[in-house]
């Protein structure tokens, strides 16, 4: 399928490529803090493809089970979060279908 992507869309699929090995080139961070960032994130987008692909690549860098555990934790807290934080969206909502109380 690999293949057939590159052969209907050659052009993008090399910019893609491209734009991917700048991002996880070392720069700012060192290529195993991108690759845990891409594992976390990974768990968050639940991209099964992603999850194991930059596992993989986070251990080819070095990092150990319970740094690439340490970013899933990380992302499960901050998907967790994202669902307290939006919370208030259905607590404005239950207090405008709420009967006010007339004096």
């Amino acid at each position: 399928m690999g293949q057939r992507r590159v052969q209907l869309a050659p052009a993008i699929n090399e910019a893609f490529d491209n734009f991917s090995r700048a991002v996880f080139a070392e720069g700012a961070l060192p290529e195993k803090t991108k690759q845990l960032i891409a594992v976390a994130v990974a768990h968050v987008t639940q991209c099964p493809y992603c999850i194991q692909g930059h596992t993989r690549l986070a251990r080819r860098k070095g990092a150990d089970p319970q740094e690439i555990m340490e970013a899933i934790w990380v992302a499960a807290e901050m998907r967790a979060g994202g669902a307290c934080a939006h919370s208030t969206l259905a607590l404005h909502a239950m207090e405008e279908t709420e009967p006010h109380a007339h004096p």
